[in-house]
Order: C-alpha cells, then sequence, then structure tokens
C-alpha cells in the first residue's frame, strides 16, 4: 500500500509540474502582444486552478481503474468535490504566488525601459544641439574671413592661422557636455582676437580676474554670447562695443553696451536659444537674459556640482551595476545553498531508507533528482552548458539553456516512470501519457528555442520580421 501511494504521489506531482510549467509559460509569452499585467496575473492564477482540477480528475479516474478496478460509473459515484479542496488550493496558492512575482518583475522592467527611453531622449536632444554649433560658427567665421581677404590680405593670413586653432577647439570640446571655465575665457581670448583683426580698435574686451575658474559651463557658450554682440550691434571707431565678462553669484555674466543695429539680417535663432536649451537639459537653473536701452546682459550658470543629466545617467550606470553584481551574489548564494543543503540532506535520506528497509528504491528519485536540479543551477550562474557558445545571445541561450534542461529531465525520469508502470501494472500502459504528452511538450520547446518550424523553416520569424520592415519603408536600402 505504501508503495503504491509513493508511486501515486510521483505520478500526480510530475504530471501537475509538467502541465502548469508548460501553462505559465504560455501566459509569459502574452507580454508581447501587450496583454497588461493584471489580466495575465488573473489568466494565470485561475488557468492554474482549472487545470490542476482536469489533471487531478483524469489522474484520479486512472488510479481507480487500475488500483480500485472501478467502474467509469463507479468513478463518478465516489467522486465529491471535496476531494479537490486542499489540492486546489494549494494550486491557487502556487498560481498567484507565480504570476505575482512575474507581474511585479514585468513592472519593474517597463519601468527601466522607460528610463532608458527618457535619458536616451535627452541625450540626443542634446547631441542635436551640441551639432548646431560647427556650420553656425564655421558660417560666421567665413564671412569674416571673405571680407579681410578683401580689406587685408595680410591679416587675412593670421587670421586663417587663428581660425585653425579655434575650429580646433570646437572639435575638441563639442562631445563634451561641459568645459572649464578657463578653457572657456582662453577659447573667448582668441575668438575675440580674430574679431579685433577686422573691428580693430571698435571692439574693447573685458575679463575679470575674480572668477572662479574651476566651475563649468556648456562648451562654446562664450563664443556664441560675444558672436550675437557682434552680430546685433553697430561698431565704429567712435561708439566701440565694449563686452565685458566676470562673475556675479553663481553666474558668469556677458554684458555689452547696446546699440542695434537699424537693419539685422534674419537670424537663423542657434546662438541664445541654442545655449537656453543646453542648460534646459543640465540643470533646473536659467539663462537670464536683461535688456536696457543702453546695456544688454546674459547671465549663464556656474555649474560646480555634477550637472543634472550626467548625474542621472552616472546614477543609472551605478544601480544597473549594482543590481547586476547584486543579483550575481544572490544567484551564488541560491546554488551554494541548494548544493549544501543537497549534500546534508542525502545522507539523512539516505540513512532513513536504510533503517526502514521498504524494498521500494524510493531513494533514487531525490539522489538523481534533485541531484540534476544542483547540476543545471550551477551551469546556469556560471554560464555554462555543454551544447551551447557562449557567444550567443543571453536571451537565446537561456531559451536553449531551458530546452535542454526539459530534454534532460524527459530522458532521465520516463524510463523511472516506465519502470514504475511495469512493475505495477503492466496490464495498463499508463506510461504512454507522459511519453507523448511530454514528448511533443519537449519537441515543441525545442522548435521554440532553435526558432525553428517545420513548415515555415529555421530562423522564419527574423525573416518575416525583416520583410515586414522592408514593406514599411521600401525606400530604405
Amino acid at each position: 500500500m505504501l508503495r503504491n501511494r509513493l508511486i501515486l504521489t510521483l505520478i500526480y506531482t510530475i504530471v501537475l509540474f509538467i502541465v502548469n510549467a508548460n501553462f505559465f509559460r504560455w501566459t509569459r509569452k502574452q507580454n508581447r502582444y501587450n496583454a497588461k499585467g493584471k489580466v495575465l496575473f488573473l489568466i494565470s492564477t485561475i488557468g492554474a486552478v482549472l487545470l490542476s482540477f482536469v489533471c487531478l480528475f483524469f489522474l484520479n479516474f486512472g488510479a481507480y481503474l487500475t488500483i480500485e478496478g472501478a467502474t467509469v460509473k463507479g468513478f463518478l459515484v465516489h467522486e465529491s468535490i471535496e476531494d479537490y479542496a486542499v489540492p486546489l488550493a494549494i494550486s491557487f496558492l502556487f498560481g498567484a504566488a507565480f504570476s505575482g512575482f512575474h507581474l511585479y518583475k514585468s513592472r519593474q522592467e517597463t519601468k527601466v525601459k522607460e528610463q532608458k527611453v527618457i535619458a536616451g531622449a535627452a541625450t540626443a536632444q542634446f547631441d542635436a544641439l551640441k551639432s548646431q554649433l560647427d556650420p553656425h560658427f564655421l558660417f560666421n567665421s567665413l564671412n569674416v574671413l571673405n571680407s579681410l581677404i578683401e580689406e587685408n590680405p595680410e591679416a587675412a593670413q593670421k587670421f586663417t592661422t587663428l581660425l585653425s586653432k579655434v575650429y580646433r577647439y570646437v572639435l575638441e570640446q563639442k562631445s563634451k557636455e561641459l568645459v572649464s571655465v578657463e578653457e572657456e575665457l582662453d577659447y573667448a581670448k582668441i575668438y575675440m582676437s580674430l574679431v579685433r583683426m577686422r573691428f580693430e580698435n571698435s571692439i574693447i574686451f573685458e575679463v575679470a580676474q575674480d572668477i572662479n575658474f574651476e566651475a563649468k559651463v556648456v562648451p562654446c557658450s562664450l563664443q556664441l554670447l560675444l558672436e550675437n554682440a557682434i552680430k546685433h550691434n553697430q561698431i565704429t571707431q567712435d561708439s566701440p562695443l565694449t563686452v565685458k565678462i566676470f562673475q556675479q553669484g553663481n553666474n558668469l555674466v556677458v554684458t555689452n553696451n547696446f546699440k542695434p543695429k537699424a537693419v539685422i539680417k534674419h537670424s537663423t535663432g542657434v546662438g541664445l536659444v541654442n545655449i537656453k536649451q543646453r542648460y534646459a537639459l543640465l540643470t533646473e537653473r536659467k539663462v537670464e537674459v536683461e535688456k536696457t536701452e543702453a546695456k544688454f546682459s546674459v547671465k549663464i550658470p556656474l555649474l560646480t556640482k555634477r550637472i543634472k543629466m550626467e548625474q542621472i545617467q552616472e546614477d543609472y550606470i551605478d544601480n544597473k551595476r549594482y543590481a547586476k553584481a547584486k543579483k550575481r551574489v544572490e544567484d551564488l548564494k541560491g546554488f551554494y545553498g541548494n548544493l549544501t543543503a543537497y549534500i546534508v540532506v542525502i545522507p539523512f535520506l539516505v540513512w532513513i531508507y536504510y533503517i526502514t528497509n521498504s524494498g521500494f528504491p524510493w531513494i533514487v528519485f531525490p539522489v538523481v533528482g534533485w541531484g540534476i536540479g544542483v547540476v543545471m543551477h550551477g551551469m546556469s550562474v556560471y554560464d555554462y552548458h555543454p551544447f551551447m557558445s557562449k557567444n550567443l545571445d543571453r536571451a537565446k541561450a537561456k531559451k536553449i539553456r531551458d530546452f535542454y534542461a526539459n530534454l534532460t529531465a524527459y530522458i532521465l525520469v520516463i524510463p523511472f516512470l516506465a519502470w514504475i508502470n511495469y512493475t505495477t501494472s503492466a496490464g495498463f500502459p499508463w506510461i504512454v501519457f507522459p511519453v507523448v504528452g511530454w514528448g511533443i511538450g519537449v519537441i515543441i520547446h525545442g522548435m521554440e528555442a532553435y526558432n525553428y518550424h517545420p513548415i515555415l523553416g529555421k530562423d522564419w520569424e527574423e525573416r518575416k520580421l525583416k520583410e515586414l520592415m522592408k514593406k514599411d519603408n521600401p525606400n530604405k536600402l
């Protein structure tokens, strides 16, 4: 009687595990169809209970026919809903816990993806603004050079030499989000030297010495403000343009006497607007503009701490690294805990088997089954598999690893079930059900892992995606 009970418990456990595992795998795939998390949670939980009920009904039916020798009518009369209450309650609890865990995990992954999109959009926008500097600066410099060639060829040659130094700075700093005030002021002085070659004594440029030279500003901001002052004001020897740069609190101020031109050419909107937009992406502090009848001033924030976007990106990367390292530690702890438990518990079970001498070699099941689980656990933690290359994509590698785990379990468990069928009830070949059912599941799992379809061929999903993308965008080569 004890022997039959152990065999039935083993069969019930294996069948319920296989059915529910494949069902939960199916529900997780529904994410590709954008199913809501709560809907998947309800489907997974309720579905697990219903599937468990169906499996228990047929398992009980098979047990009564083979062991009790009852008829179909006798089985239906004997069965009652109370017999299913405890197993279904357990199935509900496990289903709810499993579904709740994956719902939480899915929401966390969604939050991470949203943060990636936000950070990527901000970075792309900032890079787009920085890319405006090159053509804008080059266009205006060439106009100045063109004027000098006609007025003073010798000065034009010197201008070309200085222009190469200035443009080198633009190329070096354009990839940076911040530069020191010292670097920016040095660049501004070279730039004003170029401007003086054209306007000579018509421009007065003054830089205060009590400035925090270690503070940070956005690249080429001073050059854009100086260029803006030159572009929009009258410049003559009788009425020179006076530009001053000094620090006021936590701001760097660029001010000039305001003498607007009578006719101003159409502005591209790159200069001052560009500076405001770049600062808006980096800090909550605003670029301030003050305009009176006699003076025009612009205050740009001095950033002495890490800027917002840099800090967000670095914190995000640090958090990702920490989360990855923590997960690695947790995985190692889990594996060594599993291995330690196996080493401690198995000898105890062997001792129990030895002193009870039940005759049925039930000890084989925990030794082999748990042992396989420990081996698979270690291979997963150390990212190793004898049939896979380490260069595989992580998601694809996980699919293949899961398939081989399923296949290995099938190869090892089915012979035990066949032996149990032969020794207990050779007249009823119930072994056919797990052999065929589980076998079909393994085949489908393998086709999914290797992206193979018997009709559509290998990699059909990837080929179909490329075909649809090409159809949506036929102009792309």
